[in-house]
């Protein structure tokens, strides 16, 4: 009798679970990175989040590693993704400041 109501119970959760990993961990990034990649077209942007983030950490004199900028991308894309605006801007501003000199 007990197994009856257990065994459904164990598996509606186990979907449920399941279900909510998938969106967290797939279906949440991919609109993130949909949405990014649509600001950055938005503003005629050409460039990609990773470049973005490589150039500004060479512009700061820091030497940052694929897979740092892998993480620091996904962590942007989901958290704080007026970052790569913020990021470009910065970038395109020393280019400027070269160019000017």
């Amino acid at each position: 009798m007990v197994a009856a109501i257990i065994i459904p119970l164990v598996i509606v959760s186990i979907i449920g679970i399941t279900g909510y990993a998938i969106y967290r961990f797939v279906i949440y990034d991919f609109l993130c990175n949909k949405t990014v990649n649509e600001t950055l077209r938005k503003y005629n942007i050409k460039k990609t989040q990773s470049q973005i983030i490589k150039e500004y950490h060479q512009n700061k004199g820091e030497t940052i590693s694929e897979k740092e900028v892998f993480h620091l991308q996904k962590h942007y894309r989901q958290h704080e993704p007026e970052q790569f605006l913020a990021m470009y801007d910065a970038v395109r501003k020393n280019q400027q400041t070269d160019d000017n000199s």
